[in-house]
């Protein structure tokens, strides 16, 4: 009798959870029957002119064979050898509307170099779309369509958003128009390389090719992202997908819409992440902030009076965390309008006023610094592990560069540092000192006052851009 009684108490302990748990699970259906209808599927037509690759025959053919071929192979066969063919590249996206007098936003890649945009909405109508903006640097694509009383999608908060909160998408993966998947928020403002103006919002939801464009959704119904990228090694989904939040999105499309383009603002610095050794080069209480490691001269950020080896650790009143946050705080701001930049600076906190600058819609300015002419004699190895020259003057006019050193060779991993050889040390930092450096004597003496398992922190130029690196002192001292 007491083992029916423990066997009957741990199966009502077992089918408890298992009932609150099917009622806590979200109900999608709601939502997809009121939004679902918004979101449409993309395909565009890209007409590529040049020779068609395909079989290749030994002979010309009379025309019944060619026109037999053309059936077997259609698309494959040219009319005649060595002419010239067009053909036709398709591709397949989403977007969701946005006004009821067919504005839609979907992702810039998905529209990009199209000359045929055609949207199908999920009544089966299928209209020519207009391509009014797109914005390579957050992805965003504004397109319109000539219809009227359209569904419109509910816009939501992005701000508000929370980690681990639900969300839906709904697209046409791989084709398969409406599709919906869902899954949850996993983090929030994640920065991707090369990706500087946008704050991610990471989730675990299934995206795969042909939902980029589509709306991401809350369980209020409302849009809260646009889907625009996977994290994938085979191509589809890994459970590893971000959304452009729709606040910026939002921002994006107005500017679109107004004027068929984006402004953003600009200091023109070159920055990076502050790590914990160079936080302590610095004397910086923690590792916060964005470093400026180059200044352009005649910019926004040089009239303002920001120096290389600044840190900027608030701009407009904003908290700079981390690097990644200044160019999206800048790249939100208007051009022409006035900013207060803190900055670190030899141990001390000081406001600078800028007047942001204008970033170009392409970046135009290429400039190719080579190394020219013979560098003076390289001395050995000094305890770094490093083989120094000092540069020439052609070196010099050719690097754009006043003084410096040009690292010829790392030996012995070369204190386990990041220097390659190429690369100009342009300064030193110290016990929180920077100072420029100007012969293989001078640099060697600072080399010889770095204590025992201290750290030097170089000032280098490496290509068209510089960075801070930090080294560990020798141990032989």
């Amino acid at each position: 009798m007491k083992k029916f009684v423990v066997s009957l108490a741990l199966a009502c302990c077992a089918a408890l959870p298992l009932q609150a748990y099917a009622r806590d699970l979200p109900d999608f259906t709601e939502l997809v029957e009121k939004q679902g209808a918004t979101v449409v599927n993309i395909s565009t037509t890209q007409v590529i002119k040049g020779r068609r690759g395909g079989p290749q025959f030994p002979f010309d053919g009379d025309d019944a064979t060619q026109e037999l071929l053309r059936r077997f192979f259609p698309g494959q066969i040219p009319n005649h050898p060595g002419v010239p063919q067009e053909f036709k590249n398709r591709s397949l996206g989403s977007g969701f509307i946005v006004s009821a007098d067919g504005h839609i936003l979907t992702n810039a890649h998905v529209v990009d170099g199209a000359d045929e945009v055609l949207v199908k909405l999920t009544d089966k109508r299928e209209f020519k779309a207009k391509v009014l903006g797109a914005d390579k640097r957050t992805d965003v694509a504004l397109i319109k369509i000539e219809a009227s009383n359209l569904p419109v999608a509910k816009l939501g908060d992005s701000v508000k958003l929370k980690v681990g909160e639900w969300v839906v998408a709904i697209g046409s993966p791989f084709g398969f128009e409406n599709t919906v998947t869902a899954g949850i928020v996993s983090a929030k403002g994640r920065s991707l390389a090369h990706e500087n103006y946008v704050p991610f919002i990471q989730t675990d939801v299934a995206i795969n090719p042909g939902n980029s464009g589509g709306p991401l959704f809350n369980l209020k119904g409302e849009v809260i992202g646009i889907n625009s990228q996977i994290y994938s090694r085979s191509g589809g989904s890994m459970g590893l997908s971000f959304a452009i939040p729709i606040d910026l999105a939002i921002d994006i499309q107005n500017q679109l819409k107004a004027k068929g383009k984006v402004s953003r603002g600009r200091l023109g610095i070159g920055i990076q992440e502050v790590s914990k050794e160079l936080a302590e080069s610095f004397n910086l209480g923690k590792p916060q902030g964005a470093l400026v490691a180059s200044v352009e001269k005649g910019s926004a950020a040089d009239k303002a009076g920001i120096e290389v080896g600044d840190i900027i650790l608030k701009f407009d009143g904003r908290v700079v965390s981390e690097s990644a946050d200044l160019p999206r705080m800048v790249g939100s701001t208007r051009p022409g309008s006035k900013s207060v930049v803190q900055v670190w600076r030899k141990g001390a906190t000081r406001d600078l006023g800028v007047t942001v600058g204008e970033l170009a819609d392409e970046d135009d300015k290429t400039r190719l610094a080579g190394r020219s002419g013979k560098p003076v004699e390289p001395q050995a190895a000094n305890r770094l592990g490093l083989v120094l020259a000092v540069p020439t003057a052609e070196q010099k006019r050719a690097l754009g560069i006043q003084h410096g050193l040009i690292v010829e060779d790392v030996k012995n991993g070369g204190a386990r540092s990041e220097l390659r050889s190429g690369d100009v040390i342009l300064s030193a930092i110290v016990k929180g000192s920077q100072t420029d450096i100007k012969s293989l004597a001078q640099f060697n003496d600072m080399l010889q006052g770095v204590e025992k398992g201290g750290t030097m922190t170089l000032l280098v130029r490496r290509g068209d851009s510089q960075t801070f690196i930090t080294l560990k002192g020798p141990s032989d001292k």
